[in-house]
């Protein structure tokens, strides 16, 4: 029998009480798009915080597209240090992801416009981590912002993926509600997990930056 949390609302309450330290400071929330949008919504409105999104996506190693290798944003770029894969796969999907940013850039920010990050406290929240190597990725990028400080606040993870984000030198502090040793999926701790679509993560993103 394992713990689960009854939908990404929920689980986005319960990670919210344990950031009420951060209440009424600079703070800016970023979700990770799109599952991390109902979760970062329940914590923002927590917080007294604006709501954004990281505009971010991985670049998966070429035999496993699972496995991240890297990360771009629309402006930058990062690879980890063993890279295996060439210097063509890599930025023929530089190329690609940033198509698909520029696209959900116009999508999420038509009534909006980005957060700047300089000198504040990032919390960045996702519905739940498996390996970790997505998330440091972003982080890194989201460092290169200055932001004073770095959270990262997820329902669950396993146990050698949150020991992986609090050994980065990006990452000041890392909330997680559970690490359970018996992880086989995000999906499999939550009762409800349906895909969020573009077209609610947009109006999760204005309806809680209306309230701010």
């Amino acid at each position: 029998m394992i713990d689960t949390f009854k939908d990404r609302i929920e689980a986005g309450i319960q990670l919210a009480k344990e950031l009420c330290s951060y209440k009424n400071k600079a703070v800016i929330v970023i979700a990770i798009p799109r599952g991390g949008l109902p979760l970062g919504a329940a914590v923002a409105r927590v917080l007294k915080a604006p709501l954004d999104v990281a505009l971010i996506k991985k670049i998966g190693h070429p035999y496993n597209k699972e496995y991240a290798i890297g990360a771009v944003s629309l402006t930058s770029r990062i690879l980890s240090a063993a890279i295996e894969a060439s210097e063509e796969y890599i930025e023929e999907e530089t190329k690609r992801i940033r198509v698909l940013l520029a696209r959900r850039q116009k999508q999420y920010y038509k009534n909006l416009k980005p957060q700047n990050l300089k000198n504040k406290i990032v919390i960045v929240v996702d519905d739940g981590i498996a390996t970790g190597n997505t998330i440091l990725a972003t982080i890194e990028l989201i460092y290169q912002n200055q932001p004073n400080k770095i959270v990262v606040a997820v329902p669950v993870a396993p146990p050698s993926a949150v020991e992986k984000l609090k050994t980065s030198p990006y990452i000041d502090e890392v909330i997680c509600l559970q690490t359970p040793y018996n992880f086989r999926a995000v999906g499999q701790f939550y009762d409800e997990f349906n895909t969020v679509t573009d077209d609610e993560a947009i109006r999760i993103l204005e309806e809680c930056n209306q309230i701010v």
